[in-house]
């Protein structure tokens, strides 16, 4: 059984900030099936949102290495991730940032 590739991808994407003093969550998940000539997939659109002390500095060294990001997801390969607008600081320590990505299935 594939686990679903959005659980997956938001899993993945609080990882990264296992270490953060503060929350990461993944909020406002859409995604929809994706398919080329030799892959199947999903796009998905999301919102990361950060709370704690230092919240906007994690989110731009996240932002920093974003073009080479791979996460670890079962079933799927993370073939994309990009952010989509600008930073949004909520207060003091709280950002939103939108994020899109583009998940395959992996081969088994």
């Amino acid at each position: 059984m594939i686990a679903d590739p959005a659980d997956e991808l938001a899993r993945a994407i609080c990882v990264i900030f296992v270490n953060f003093a503060g929350s990461a969550t993944v909020e406002k998940m859409a995604s929809r099936p994706w398919a080329s000539i030799t892959f199947s997939g999903a796009r998905h659109q999301f919102t990361l949102r950060l709370q704690g002390p230092s919240a906007r500095e994690a989110t731009i060294a996240f932002l920093a290495g974003l073009g080479e990001r791979e996460l670890s997801m079962r079933g799927h390969i993370l073939a994309d991730l990009a952010a989509r607008g600008d930073l949004c600081e909520l207060g003091e320590d709280c950002v939103c940032l939108g994020l899109e990505a583009l998940t395959v299935e992996e081969a088994c």
